[in-house]
């Protein structure tokens, strides 16, 4: 079974990833940084965790205002450094652990948590600032992690009772995951600072202080305040430490401090702190039960016949493919599909069996690949194939077939005006 090795606390301004890139650990104002890294890199050189849970916000660099969500749970395969607008970071993509991910998200959805999922992502200096500093990554990273990016730029934001609460899900979620893996807690983000407008550079230490010896010792305290009252003391970007509410509560209890550091050269506090489980938590259910109802609301599915729920497994195989068919909304890729789809496919990087499907148009085997069909239908309308045609070959019938168990013989499409439908 999964375990939960430990937890860990990271401020992640970008300063730290600057300190890194510009080779600044001798200088005298920036070694503080990394001195507070070394007992979190040998903690993990020791704990040796296939893989991160990894709490950090976006800076609305992957994430934007046009669809923002409060949790969202990393489902992909691999995620890159994101250019952030002066290039990115020379540092290797990190691998994900799309199983894991899968695990996490039915479990957290049965306990009632709305749950946003992304893949294909890079992540910004929120996720790459304090991996980078903790994990070496001359010749690949150690592991893999799964990232949940926490919308809090936004208001209304997720409370801290609800950060606490999820990581209390989260815990049972991967200490019920039938895998043999060590995970760690990361949580990012914070201390006091604010960076916009007249209280821009504000700063609290005394609360920084409080904040962490209550997060060690009454963590139920911090779940009780406000965003507001986070604000008032540690600044309104500071409020981000609510993040860091998820990983304490994915720990037990009662928790041992391994280690603590705090250097204010700035703008930020940069802070790292180390947890390990004080006392074990007993269970209320077993395992296998707990695996049995979560996965209730999809048990008994598969039983019916010609029937494949776009599930996030199949999201990530078929992604790139996904991705491809998605694009047919953008006109000009419309007109470079219709007068030559070949140079596309390669662009894309489209398996030998990917194009094939495409190529061919067999729609009811690309809904066994993993396409889901509101992607098809857009295919279809691209290729002035109306919605029934597609329909019908799905059932392996004829359009004429099709339509005599219609109550109404007609035909339609998504496409819009000017479309020329085959009739």
């Amino acid at each position: 079974m999964a375990r939960i090795v430990g937890g860990i606390g990271s401020s992640h301004t970008p300063t730290i990833g600057f300190a890194l890139d510009a080779k600044k650990q001798a200088d005298p104002v920036w070694a503080p940084i990394f001195a507070g890294y070394e007992p979190v890199q040998q903690w993990l050189k020791e704990k040796r965790p296939e893989v991160l849970f990894f709490i950090y916000n976006d800076h609305v660099t992957s994430f934007f205002f046009d669809h923002y969500s409060h949790f969202a749970l990393g489902v992909g395969e691999e995620y890159a450094v994101a250019d952030e607008g002066g290039g990115p970071r020379a540092l290797p993509p990190v691998k994900g652990h799309p199983a894991l991910a899968r695990h996490i998200a039915t479990a957290l959805t049965a306990d009632e948590f709305d749950l946003a999922y992304f893949q294909g992502k890079p992540l910004d200096h929120g996720c790459f600032s304090p991996l980078s500093v903790m994990w070496p990554h001359e010749h690949g990273w150690p592991g893999a992690i799964v990232p949940l990016q926490v919308g809090v730029l936004e208001f209304p934001i997720p409370t801290a009772r609800r950060c606490f609460r999820l990581g209390r899900s989260l815990r049972r979620a991967i200490e019920s995951y039938p895998e043999d893996l060590r995970v760690a807690i990361v949580a990012t983000g914070g201390l006091a600072h604010q960076v916009h407008g007249e209280r821009a550079g504000f700063n609290n230490t005394p609360w920084d202080r409080e904040f962490l010896d209550l997060l060690e010792r009454e963590p139920e305290r911090l779940a009780e305040l406000t965003i507001a009252e986070y604000a008032e003391r540690g600044g309104l970007e500071g409020a981000e430490v609510i993040m860091w509410l998820i990983m304490r509560g994915a720990l037990s209890a009662k928790v041992r401090k391994l280690h603590s550091t705090y250097y204010l050269p700035s703008m930020t506090p940069i802070v790292t702190v180390i947890y390990e489980d004080e006392t074990p938590s007993a269970p209320t259910e077993s395992d296998a039960e707990f695996r049995e109802r979560i996965a209730r609301e999809l048990a008994g599915v598969e039983r019916l016949p010609g029937t494949y729920p776009f599930t996030l497994d199949r999201s990530v195989k078929a992604y790139r493919l996904n991705s491809f068919l998605h694009r047919l909304i953008e006109p000009e890729f419309r007109r470079r599909f219709l007068a030559d789809a070949e140079p596309l496919f390669a662009e894309a990087g489209l398996t030998a069996e990917e194009r094939d499907l495409v190529r061919r148009r067999d729609w009811r085997a690309l809904i066994h690949y993993g396409v889901i069909f509101f992607l098809l239908e857009k295919l279809a309308a691209v290729l002035g194939i109306t919605n029934l045609h597609v329909y019908a070959a799905m059932r392996g019938e004829t359009l004429e077939e099709f339509q005599k168990t219609r109550n109404v013989q007609m035909l339609y499409s998504v496409a819009g005006q000017g479309a020329q439908l085959k009739q």
